[in-house]
């Protein structure tokens, strides 16, 4: 142990003699190895970003889609749930919601306005990854309350006046007579000009009569078994109810492959680039500076210094320098990458960005110190080959 620190020591000596040639060479290895590093980072990000996008618009992997479609038109809403409920018994779905998409009127201060409306289960917010900008998203207590609860989006909080959700804002809805509905929550809207729009829980929508025909339900379910899954609802609902169209899809974003695998492949070969030029830049300085060193190389090996111990020592330098260089190149990459205008820019649809992923930081440092070692095994080979005698004549 104490003869690989007085290697390190020495290998540190070294470098303050040549400080120059080597601020130079270091220069070029911290920039690469920020480059590399932000770039794996910015990807995460861009990554992170585009899945939430693509999970709240078709569902977590897996989603599986089911609709019911009867020879002579919908099925009935009773049967639909009473066939869905024993197929949850049976599978044993924890995540699944049966979802309608219809109209209602809201009162407004300025006065009554149509705006969508989508009821479903508490389960939707999870399988949908439904980002609140405040407030809560439903859970089963709510349908207890007297006044059914509503999560509105943010251009409908604030045409209602943006009230505090703590005080349980009370709302006037018009659908077949008035009805008086708590707000608990608003989501993010999808762009900044979506219209109005609520979520309710399937008890309030029925309740009042919100589109009981013609729901879809959503099943989050395990990715290795979706494709069984999937064959056994489609079995199961033909033979439950002959005639009707068991239609179960999958429309998550990793329904046909992983789309985002195409950018993960992008970012990996950029940093390869990067990474290779980097190494190509150590490189060329070190041969520079062993070939200014045969002299003093040649001495040291007079004195008794063995091949293994020049090998070494060289390659140390450079494998030093370097890591120092990539302690720098990752603290900026990060210090680039966590930046809030930056993050925002990259996935303006997160509300809560990712930490800086600790495997980007450990593979920049990782690979300085494999430059270093590349870079500096080839001139301690050379180095390994200088005589007493060359010293004399250099």
């Amino acid at each position: 142990m104490s003869a690989f620190f007085s290697t390190i020591l020495e290998a540190w000596q070294e470098l303050r003699v040549h400080k120059v040639r080597v601020m130079l060479s270091l220069i070029g290895v911290a920039v690469s190895v920020a480059a590399l590093t932000g770039v794996l980072g910015l990807g995460d990000v861009a990554r992170e970003g585009m899945r939430d996008q693509a999970e709240r618009q078709g569902g977590r992997a897996a989603t599986l889609d089911v609709n019911l479609y009867g020879e002579h038109g919908p099925v009935p809403a009773q049967k639909t749930i009473q066939l869905m409920d024993g197929l949850t018994a049976k599978y044993k779905f924890t995540q699944i919601t049966r979802t309608s998409r219809t109209s209602l009127d809201i009162q407004f201060p300025d006065g009554v306005r149509s705006a969508q409306a989508v009821t479903v289960d508490p389960a939707y917010g999870a399988i949908h990854r439904v980002a609140m900008v405040q407030g809560r998203w439903f859970s089963s207590d709510d349908n207890q309350l007297l006044a059914p609860a509503l999560v509105v989006n943010e251009n409908t909080w604030r045409m209602l006046g943006s009230p505090a959700l703590h005080s349980n804002p009370g709302v006037q809805l018009r659908k077949d007579g008035p009805h008086s509905a708590v707000v608990i929550g608003v989501v993010r809207n999808n762009w900044p000009e979506e219209p109005p729009s609520a979520f309710l829980l399937q008890g309030a929508g029925d309740i009042l009569g919100l589109a009981l025909e013609g729901a879809e339900y959503k099943i989050w379910v395990d990715p290795a078994q979706a494709d069984q899954i999937r064959q056994s609802l489609e079995a199961d609902i033909s033979a439950q109810l002959p005639g009707v169209n068991g239609g179960v899809s999958r429309m998550d974003y990793l329904a046909y492959g992983d789309p985002l695998g195409a950018v993960q492949w992008v970012v990996g070969g950029i940093a390869g680039l990067i990474l290779l030029l980097g190494a190509l830049g150590m490189l060329t300085v070190s041969l520079v500076t062993v070939r200014h060193r045969v002299r003093e190389i040649g001495i040291r090996r007079s004195f008794g210094a063995t091949s293994g111990r020049i090998f070494v020592g060289v390659m140390m330098e450079s494998v030093v320098a370097t890591t120092v260089a990539g302690l720098v190149g990752v603290l900026l990459a990060v210090a680039v990458v966590k930046n809030p205008w930056i993050e925002s820019k990259l996935a303006p649809s997160l509300l809560e960005y990712p930490p800086f992923p600790l495997g980007a930081a450990l593979l920049g440092m990782a690979a300085a110190v494999l430059v270093g070692a590349l870079a500096g095994a080839i001139p301690a080979l050379i180095a390994v080959r200088v005589k007493v005698i060359d010293a004399i004549r250099f």
